[in-house]
């Protein structure tokens, strides 16, 4: 008798398999018929291993929820601001994501004031770099005289409104307790995401231990593993995973700054994500790394723009890329508005970096970009834009290779994807269909259940 019992599956292009799950592991598979105090009649379909997103923001996400998203909707974004802030009653705060100047228009304290007079209004540029409040909501979280560095100011000293990667300051002004993962948890399952590796440089103990009471309750189904820009406290819930050093072009550190926070991370037993975005971000980290000297599992987050001769420093260095396919769809537009012509097609990298033996995972970056692993595997199957236009053709990869992204261990992006096999830890993903039929639609519709640690996290119905 087993815990679990999955029935009439494909597995590795093999059907008319079934599988017996004990605890946390695969413990039989085979053409003989099984029982389990648990069965579910796979009807053909295909196992896969769960899907791990390998690079998100969970409490942003969960806010996310509440939010006005300022690059979801068609219409100008005053119109957008004036409907939203008409709903809202007298001092209520307004929440807005996904700004950027170049679908926008320009926005700035002043102009936010034109457009939400009674309001205190915050708005999150789309790279997540800094929020934007108008003069109502500075006035609720700015103490005379006592502004922290991330506070921008004018030249006579007054605030412009811009708060750059202030986002605990913030949170702590306003006096806002870390929201309910449960909502983002259940839609995670229901995309077969058994994973997820929050890669927030603000994680501390605190926000530790919330995800940690989440999983407790079952709110969020999935294993957890957190970054971090300090030490974090061990838990049984989730897993201490690398240090996170963020990187911004506008006030880049100097290299002994990096190579501190490396030395650091060595000492805390722990490896090294750097997030860059711009090719002088990647170079500095580069440089970084060639001197500290780098180890398994040290990650690049993003490599936005990663030239050839990057490529080759990456792939000596022995370091693993996180990537996130679907800003190829979602932001390519602007990308070749924006981007130098030379530039373009170094723009999130996929086939050379496999080609040239560097480790490549996939991620969503969500809130940032959708948390749905199916689109951005379509995305850098097809690599177009919303717009219809190719982005990095060459960079195109096969749906198996898509699909491979999203199946690295969690710990080891890196390494090699998960097969389902016995013994193999029981975090897995049944889809309504043989794998074969599967990839060449790569849509969500295909996830059939989801099992974490051999439990039973989602079920279409």
């Amino acid at each position: 008798m087993f815990d679990l019992v999955l029935s009439n599956i494909e597995i590795e292009g093999q059907a008319g398999l079934h599988a017996g799950l004990r605890g946390q592991r695969i413990v039989e598979i085979g053409k003989q018929h099984l029982h389990g105090r648990e069965e579910i009649d796979g009807k053909g379909g295909a196992l896969i291993p769960g899907l791990a997103d390998q690079h998100i923001h969970l409490f942003s996400l969960a806010a996310q929820r509440e939010s006005l998203r300022a690059d979801d909707q068609p219409g100008s974004l005053a119109q957008r601001l004036s409907d939203a802030v008409s709903k809202l009653g007298p001092h209520a705060w307004l929440r807005v994501t996904g700004y950027h100047e170049s679908t926008c228009g320009p926005l700035d304290r002043e102009g936010l004031d034109r457009l939400t007079q009674n309001n205190p209004v915050r708005v999150q540029h789309q790279s997540g770099a800094y929020w934007l409040l108008n003069t109502l909501a500075l006035g609720k979280v700015l103490e005379p005289g006592n502004w922290p560095e991330c506070v921008e100011r004018e030249a006579d000293g007054n605030p412009t409104g811009r708060i750059w990667r202030g986002d605990a300051w913030l949170n702590d002004r306003l006096g806002r307790t870390p929201p309910s993962l449960g909502a983002i948890g259940r839609q995670m399952a229901a995309f077969g995401i058994s994973s997820v590796t929050d890669a927030s440089v603000t994680n501390d103990a605190r926000s530790a231990q919330h995800i940690a009471q989440e999983i407790r309750a079952g709110a969020l189904p999935q294993r957890a593993i957190l970054m971090s820009a300090g030490e974090l406290p061990p838990a049984a819930e989730y897993s201490v995973g690398p240090v996170k050093i963020l990187l911004d072009d506008a006030s880049l550190p100097d290299i002994e700054t990096i190579i501190g926070r490396i030395d650091a991370a060595r000492r805390w037993h722990r490896a090294v994500a750097v997030h860059c975005v711009t090719a002088t971000e990647l170079a500095l980290t580069l440089a970084a790394f060639a001197t500290a000297g780098s180890r398994e599992r040290d990650r690049i987050e993003h490599g936005g723009i990663i030239s050839r001769e990057a490529i080759e420093q990456i792939a000596s260095l022995g370091l693993t890329v996180v990537t996130q396919p679907s800003f190829v769809f979602e932001r390519g537009d602007r990308y070749l508005r924006d981007v130098e012509e030379e530039d373009a097609n170094s723009l999130y990298r996929a086939a050379s970096l496999i080609e040239s033996g560097i480790g490549l995972a996939g991620s969503s970056d969500a809130p940032y970009s959708t948390v749905d692993p199916w689109a951005a595997m379509r995305s850098a199957v097809h690599r177009v834009t919303r717009g219809g236009q190719a982005l990095g053709k060459d960079e195109r990869l096969s749906p198996p290779q898509a699909l491979d992204l999203y199946l690295k261990d969690a710990g080891s992006p890196g390494g090699a994807p998960r097969k389902v096999c016995i013994g193999a830890q029981s975090d897995l993903c049944l889809l309504a269909a043989p794998l074969r039929d599967v990839l060449a639609d790569l849509s969500a519709d295909a996830v059939a259940a989801t099992i974490v640690g051999g439990h039973i996290v989602y079920q279409a119905s």
